[in-house]
């Protein structure tokens, strides 16, 4: 039963992937941009990733899954930042991406001091 829903599970995320490439969604971008297919498809695939991660982290076996999967999702978000300014030439969302990087580092060595059961101060 485990194998068959692994094998669904592949299957349905092969499927989206090869949506996301083949027929992306349209979107509302900067519109004489250079590339603007690849930012698409760039965007529509960081949000199946942060989705699979959130996934991850509902699910996650143990708290250090839920944590690394934490990262990971950060990670992507400023990512999807870095995208978003590219492609709608404001500004802001690297600033936006910047304060997430350092919140997320801060948040994650908080998380691992607790989880190793040491005290925040030390």
């Amino acid at each position: 039963m485990k194998l068959f829903r692994w094998l669904v599970g592949a299957v349905v995320l092969a499927a989206i992937v090869a949506l996301i490439i083949f027929r992306p969604l349209p979107f509302l971008f900067y519109p004489k941009l250079p590339h603007l297919d690849f930012y698409g498809r760039a965007l529509y695939i960081l949000i199946l990733a942060c989705l699979l991660c959130l996934y991850r982290v509902v699910k996650g076996p143990s708290s250090a899954d839920r944590l690394v999967a934490i990262d990971l999702m950060g990670i992507m978000i400023i990512g999807l930042c870095g995208v978003l300014t590219i492609t709608t030439q404001r500004s802001w969302y690297m600033d936006i991406g910047i304060a997430w990087a350092l919140q997320s580092f801060i948040t994650v060595m908080a998380f691992s001091k607790f989880l190793e059961g040491r005290n925040l101060d030390a």
